[in-house]
């Protein structure tokens, strides 16, 4: 597995593994736990050890048992979660309950990365919101802190008025929507961009084409994304309810995409 060094000297697997609907009844979003945590058991099976959550997929607990049960030690894993911000911020004593929280449900005393989920229209918020972050990670509660979908302004208002950087942008970008401009930004700035959705848009004409470049290293439209991604130095977190396309995910390290092919997948 290739690690991306963070701005803070900490290293994050450039694979890791979405969780949103792990655990939950017809593997929807909004749906109910189902009781285990099956999807955790094969990505660790797998060899994924970077897991993203978040308190607004409703589900860290599924995330929480499936490591804490396996026989890999807590410091082997790198876990993400985020502050459910979706909504807006609640105020100080809101957010440090809710971390309470998140540390309880994922069973752990610590998260290699803490991010804010969203921004929103209150920068005197966000500043008190990064600041709370800073605190814990001058704590060691939390090894990397950093954000999620914040636009260029968002960035520019931490790194102006905030005490420390951002380790991380997580944003979308996948076939017709690679952000390029944005993680651009991310980059000049230091921040590493971590694409959430990167399996998205693979369709039509788009997965004719991938499939044709996937052809020439026996790799599916999915995996050549993938690579596309891992290798301007965009971490990725793909998500699948099946074991063997877990795997599929990891293998992407027995190949590499021309100038060519990075030209044709870039105006996808």
């Amino acid at each position: 597995m290739k690690h991306i060094k963070l701005n803070d000297a900490v290293e994050i697997p450039i694979i890791g593994i979405g969780t949103n609907t792990y655990g939950k009844e017809g593997n929807q979003f909004s749906g109910t736990l189902r009781g285990d945590t099956e999807e955790v058991d094969w990505a660790i099976e797998n060899g994924y050890r970077h897991f993203d959550s978040a308190q607004l997929y409703n589900n860290e607990e599924v995330v929480g048992e499936g490591l804490a049960k396996s026989s890999v030690p807590r410091e082997n894993f790198f876990i993400t979660t985020k502050l459910n911000t979706m909504d807006g911020y609640k105020g100080a004593e809101w957010a440090h309950a809710e971390i309470e929280k998140s540390l309880e449900k994922l069973q752990t005393d610590y998260f290699d990365s803490f991010l804010i989920h969203f921004p929103w229209d209150n920068d005197d918020e966000i500043l008190e919101a990064w600041g709370i972050l800073e605190n814990y990670y001058e704590r060691g509660v939390f090894k990397s802190i950093g954000v999620s979908n914040f636009e260029t302004e968002h960035i520019d208002l931490i790194l102006e008025k905030g005490d420390i950087r951002p380790v991380v942008n997580q944003i979308k970008s996948n076939v017709g929507n690679w952000n390029d401009e944005l993680i651009g930004h991310n980059y000049k700035n230091g921040i590493a961009t971590v694409a959430w959705g990167p399996l998205g848009g693979i369709e039509g004409e788009a997965e004719q084409v991938l499939s044709e470049i996937g052809e020439q290293y026996g790799k599916t439209a999915a995996q050549v994304v993938l690579r596309y991604q891992i290798e301007r130095e965009v971490i990725v977190i793909p998500k699948s309810h099946n074991k063997d396309r877990q795997a599929e995910s990891l293998d992407i390290f027995d190949f590499e995409l021309t100038a060519e092919d990075h030209g044709r997948i870039s105006s996808l």
